[in-house]
């Protein structure tokens, strides 16, 4: 893409239709948006930007009634979809159709198999694959004003234009590592419904503080937070606006019978007590009632015993091991606390999942099946499968497993 490419900011029907019509055969199109929640549950589209090879623009669904066109686009299955770190993205058009746009790239899960950690910048990939830095001004910028600054169109823009750039260079250099087919369960699990869908029975699994909660709090817990969750949605408020993760967790801890013991917890207001003390009141006894089997248990880190924490340490060797050999940060491939739940035998974690379980999982499995042993041997460090052949690798060109 021609950096120089005119930017088209379009706030008509008619200039979205003929934009549309010139990128609908595209191939593959980027995607960003610029968007505000902070004071609502549901994030409000403010900006959506779009570009091709060839075309870029800055589409105003603040002015504009109907985004059909655009998102015909967007869902289209012959359109592959190129975004960097997607889910907030992703999110936005969940609500927008109930349904998620596929099949999509997303260049900051890419990354990892190019050798960048874990979670990396959008400005770091332009730096380090364009050598070009990028304008962090209006980072912070409020994004429902209008009219909208010339700076601004121009900051949103460069999220589409340079990522063109980057996903071209990226699919090239997978390519050659003959990577590219590793990363299609990554990205079918970004077009998962359950992703975005917050359930509400699901809520309490993301308060802050609820590790410290046991018993009876736990249902309390559960039955709270999806109040909370099902109330934000229907005042269209975030969820602390309504009632603070603290706050829920004392409710959930001390437990209250009484109006007034309700009152004596902090952070509740006397409003809030008088507006809903009776509903929380009535859905602590109903929850308190409940087995605790009924509720799901956090997941806790449970503590290993000392054969299965030097096993870890030995999967550690392995997963720096496999690192060096792909030219790969081990630290994107698994965590300690990954490793641990491993042998604690817990396969439903990412380790197990998608490349990295072709890179390092299966080898992780053959390794507790007993089909895979760590031998040192005149100073080389073996991966031995107890069948036939080797895995081997010199002590002296791995990073140290200490």
């Amino acid at each position: 893409m021609n950096t120089d490419t005119p930017i088209r900011t379009i706030e008509t029907p008619v200039e979205l239709k003929r934009f549309c019509d010139q990128v609908a055969t595209a191939q593959w199109i980027t995607l960003d948006t610029e968007f505000l929640r902070e004071k609502t549950y549901y994030p409000k589209l403010c900006l959506l930007q779009v570009a091709t090879p060839e075309h870029v623009a800055c589409i105003d669904p603040l002015v504009l009634d109907d985004l059909s066109p655009i998102l015909d686009i967007i869902y289209d299955t012959g359109i592959t979809k190129v975004m960097h770190a997607a889910r907030q993205d992703m999110e936005i058009f969940f609500h927008l159709r109930q349904a998620l746009p596929a099949p999509v790239f997303d260049t900051q899960i890419a990354a990892l198999l190019l050798g960048y950690p874990d979670q990396v910048g959008y400005g770091t990939l332009v730096k380090e694959s364009l050598g070009i830095d990028l304008e962090k001004l209006h980072t912070r910028a409020d994004w429902s004003k209008r009219p909208l600054a010339p700076g601004q169109i121009q900051y949103a823009a460069d999220d589409v234009v340079y990522l063109a750039q980057i996903y071209q260079v990226m699919v090239r250099k997978l390519i050659d590592l003959g990577r590219l087919d590793w990363l299609s369960d990554d990205f079918d699990r970004l077009t998962q419904p359950a992703l975005y869908s917050n359930q509400p029975d699901q809520a309490w699994l993301r308060v802050r503080g609820s590790n410290r909660l046991k018993g009876a709090s736990l249902p309390v817990l559960q039955a709270l937070a999806g109040w909370r969750e099902e109330l934000a949605r229907h005042k269209n408020l975030p969820r602390g606006w309504l009632l603070r993760d603290d706050a829920l967790v004392d409710i959930a801890r001390q437990l209250p019978a009484t109006l007034e013991a309700l009152g004596e917890i902090r952070g509740l207001q006397e409003k809030f007590i008088h507006r809903n003390g009776s509903q929380i009141l009535g859905l602590i006894t109903t929850a308190r009632k409940r087995a605790l089997k009924d509720a799901p248990a956090p997941d806790s880190r449970k503590r290993l015993t000392p054969a299965q924490d030097a096993l870890v340490d030995i999967m550690m060797a392995l997963i720096r091991i496999s690192g060096h050999e792909n030219s790969l940060n081990p630290a994107v491939l698994a965590s300690r606390k990954q490793l641990e739940q491993l042998a604690a035998g817990n396969t439903d974690i990412a380790l197990m999942q998608g490349w990295r379980k072709k890179m390092v999982g299966d080898r992780l499995q053959a390794l507790l099946n007993g089909e895979l042993v760590l031998q040192v041997s005149d100073g080389v460090l073996k991966l031995k499968s107890t069948g036939s052949g080797a895995d081997t690798m010199p002590l002296s060109q791995q990073v140290d497993t200490e």
